[in-house]
């Protein structure tokens, strides 16, 4: 679940980015550190599901997005080519990396088989 917030959150900042992209460029810094936070979180998942194409895929945005040493600006034709492309793989990870199901606690009422009272 909070793989997904984070992937729809990276995308809607990425979207407000395109929509206001004439000002966008005093918001780089919170742009790449959304973005960035974003990736590490999907990285995680696909290390976690062993798809390790697409984590090197996110290791490539991280970098790309980097709030501490920025690699592009957010004006020019390749600055708003990078952030029209960042999108394409947060969106296709929503569909291809599915979260892990989370596993039920044993309940402490439960009879378990074999067990001996106390």
């Amino acid at each position: 679940m909070y793989t997904e917030v984070m992937k729809w959150v990276s995308i809607a900042a990425l979207l407000t980015t395109l929509v206001f992209w004439s000002s966008a460029s005093p918001f780089q810094v919170e742009l790449n550190l959304v973005v960035s936070a974003a990736a590490a979180v999907v990285i995680l998942q696909a290390y976690q599901a062993r798809n390790y194409r697409w984590a090197t895929g996110f290791v490539v945005i991280v970098l790309l997005f980097n709030p501490l040493f920025p690699v592009f600006r957010l004006t020019g034709a390749v600055g708003l080519a990078l952030v029209v492309l960042a999108i394409a793989p947060f969106a296709m990870s929503l569909i291809a990396l599915k979260p892990l199901p989370m596993l039920s606690i044993p309940s402490i009422t439960g009879r378990t088989p074999g067990s001996r009272s106390l």
